[in-house]
């Protein structure tokens, strides 16, 4: 398994989005003091792509031809790739190009103007909520606008008509509620463009509500799920009446503004489920026309605190620290391998076996500016050093026997299709799964880790890949501009083998950086969560420090992140659905683990977060009590001083490990949690 992720640098945001770049720099751009790009500015419409040619040039004018380029839009706005700029949402847009002259991110900039309009709207479609439009009822509308190539047309302004507003009433939204029994016509127009919907309103038959909670008494954070069952006055049940669910709120004394206390929502299936974010009584009603039901649950704080103390560490200060990952060597002993960001290619290996006393054992030289992923084989056998800024920019990965685990040597160094620097990569026994430059994975045979093969690769369309997990033959992958693709490479289920992957489905979502599959064994459910990463967070209440200059460098000031991690429920990869997050707004989210129903989070400037994650999620763990524990870590000498940046963390042999971009390598251990004295 892989946990390595790295920073990522934007240079401007349009609002609260966050800018992707596109082109990992390989080294820097010497001599360059100015860029321009051709056009210097572009109009054009969602779903077209344009040519954006981005040239650097040095002190006389003249072009400088090896300068290594970024080129950087707004998330979900346009993407850039290949010399061609594609634009997939209205709106008014800077696109930002970087070439890197220093250390730290120091660079030359320019602003590119990009104005994107949508394309003529054809089509309009009214979609409505499922149930029979009987009195007293309300049922939701929305409308589904296309254009001429089929192109989903979002953020529509529709205006919302009824042909009798005795008989039915629609509001703004498209909520029709039906009056009196007779025909009506509800109708919907955005841009000149319009759809009908045709109903005959019923008398209600129903009667009464019989609801079917079981639960009287549930922590917060608990999901319920809620049914009932509409019965006519001879207690035949309605079964396409719509049944509306809401709740009342008393909170308990130690509450005092709960703001908005619960949740409810559906399931994947359709079921309505329910969870409470603050303690108290919730009256749950179910109402269908004038029949009304209720029933009353008990929610008490959820507690699931421990302290977290630190128990050693393997200080890194003259650099700064990347990835970290630990494993059992072939003598019995447990390592950690850890990467360095702008180390001039230092692998460091620790002897962990004792983690109240952590000892350097050796370190790896290799041709690389940053060692930004780590990684070692399930079975011990084989470690992998990811290569950016290397001096020929070739990249790839470097592979180390770990025959010696205390002192690894070079097998081979790998680069067939990974040229464009290699972030993050996926181990197993076998296989290796290794991103190039954003772009595509790559997966490599390492059966004989000296003489590494080339199997396969995937490449998604008009995504950037950042991070990769491999479970159960199925590849998770986040891509920016996508969100989750799931790729079949061995499954066999979908049809995909390692040498053939073949596309599950994709979960359009608005975060492209991390990702971890986890399977909950008490619920059968497949989570995925996804992590954002934003490192600017101009437009924001907080809007951060300035410590660009100086990132990398030793001082300096406190590094700032924002975004959060987002919760899928992706049991059936057909049918996904978000149902949760985990969400500290003034931090950033970063590396992902999840085992034994608790998350361990590298959340940055926020530290090294354990989160409870058990039983079915639904909204925001942040706001449930789910956290377990807290440490920011700090160190006086560290590369920033007393400044925390939390890169990666995960659970090892009952302590949790993570690596501190400042301070080098930490464990940590949960204290029990202390017995409740009556």
């Amino acid at each position: 398994m892989n946990v390595a992720r790295s920073l990522r640098f934007v240079t401007a945001v349009v609002g609260t989005a966050m800018l992707l770049p596109t082109v990992v720099h390989a080294q820097y751009a010497q001599g360059v003091v100015k860029l321009v790009a051709e056009p210097a500015r572009l109009t054009l419409r969602a779903g077209e792509t344009v040519a954006l040619k981005v040239t650097a040039l040095d002190a006389q004018g003249k072009a400088v031809p090896d300068a290594e380029l970024r080129v950087s839009g707004p998330r979900g706005a346009v993407q850039y790739g290949d010399g061609r700029l594609r634009a997939l949402r209205a709106g008014s847009y800077t696109v930002v190009a970087t070439a890197f002259t220093g250390r730290g991110i120091d660079a030359i900039t320019l602003d590119i103007p990009v104005l994107v309009t949508w394309p003529t709207l054809t089509k309009v479609a009214i979609v409505a909520e499922a149930g029979r439009l009987y009195t007293g009822t309300m049922l939701g509308h929305t409308v589904a606008g296309s254009h001429a190539d089929g192109s989903p047309r979002p953020g529509l302004v529709v205006t919302w008509r009824t042909s009798d507003a005795s008989v039915a009433a629609v509001d703004r939204f498209g909520n029709v509620t039906a009056l009196k029994p007779g025909p009506v016509v509800i109708s919907a127009e955005a841009e000149g463009v319009s759809a009908q919907a045709s109903y005959t309103v019923a008398p209600s038959p129903v009667a009464r509500i019989d609801m079917n909670i079981k639960e009287t008494s549930i922590n917060t954070g608990d999901v319920v799920h809620l049914a009932a069952v509409a019965r006519s006055s001879s207690g035949e049940a309605v079964s396409d009446a719509k049944i509306d669910w809401t709740y009342m709120y008393t909170p308990d004394d130690t509450t005092v503004a709960p703001g908005g206390p619960g949740i409810i929502d559906r399931a994947p299936d359709g079921t309505p489920i329910f969870a409470a974010n603050a303690p108290g009584r919730f009256t749950i009603l179910a109402q269908s026309g004038t029949a009304l039901s209720r029933t009353v649950l008990d929610v008490k704080p959820r507690d699931v605190r421990r302290r977290i103390t630190v128990t050693g560490r393997g200080v890194v200060n003259t650099t700064a620290t990347s990835d970290l990952w630990p494993w059992t060597g072939k003598d019995g002993r447990d390592y950690c391998l850890v990467g360095t960001w702008g180390g001039d290619g230092y692998g460091l290996v620790f002897d962990i076996t004792d983690l109240n006393n952590i000892v350097k054992t050796d370190s790896i030289k290799i041709d690389a500016r940053t060692i930004n992923d780590v990684t070692v084989s399930p079975d011990g056998r084989y470690g992998v050093l990811a290569r950016e800024g290397a001096s020929n920019r070739v990249n790839g990965v470097v592979i180390l026997d770990l025959s010696t685990p205390a002192h690894p040597k070079i097998a081979a160094t790998f680069d067939q299709a990974l040229t464009g620097g290699v972030h993050n990569m996926f181990a197993t026994d076998d296989y290796l799964y290794a991103i190039s430059g954003g772009e595509k994975y790559v997966i490599i045979d390492v059966r004989d880790i000296y003489k590494p093969k080339y199997v396969s690769e995937y490449k998604h369309p008009n995504a950037r890949i950042h991070d990769l997990w491999v479970r159960d033959g199925i590849a998770y992958s986040a891509q920016g501009g996508v969100g989750a693709v799931l790729v079949d490479v061995g499954n066999g289920k979908w049809g995909g083998t390692i040498e053939k992957p073949k596309l599950i489905n994709t979960f359009a979502i608005n975060s492209g950086h991390e990702i971890f599959p986890y399977f909950q064994k008490s619920t059968g459910k497949t989570y995925l969560f996804l992590g954002d990463e934003e490192m600017n967070r101009a437009g924001r209440v907080w809007e951060g420090t300035n410590y660009s200059a100086s990132l990398g460098k030793s001082g300096g000031i406190a590094q700032t992140s924002g975004g959060y991690v987002h919760i899928v429920d992706a049991t059936d990869p057909m049918n996904m659905k978000k149902v949760g997050r985990y969400h500290l707004e003034d931090y950033g989210a970063h590396d992902i683990i999840v085992e034994d129903d608790v998350l361990y989070q590298a959340y940055y400037d926020g530290g090294v977060r354990v989160v409870d994650v058990s039983g079915e999620l639904l909204g925001n763990l942040a706001t449930q009590n789910r956290e377990i524990a807290v440490f920011k870590s700090f160190d006086p000498n560290g590369l920033t001083s007393n400044a925390s940046f939390v890169m990666n963390a995960m659970p090892w042999k009952g302590r949790v490990l993570f690596t501190d971009f400042n301070s080098g390598l930490w464990a940590a251990k949960l204290e029990p949690k202390p017995a409740i004295t009556p």
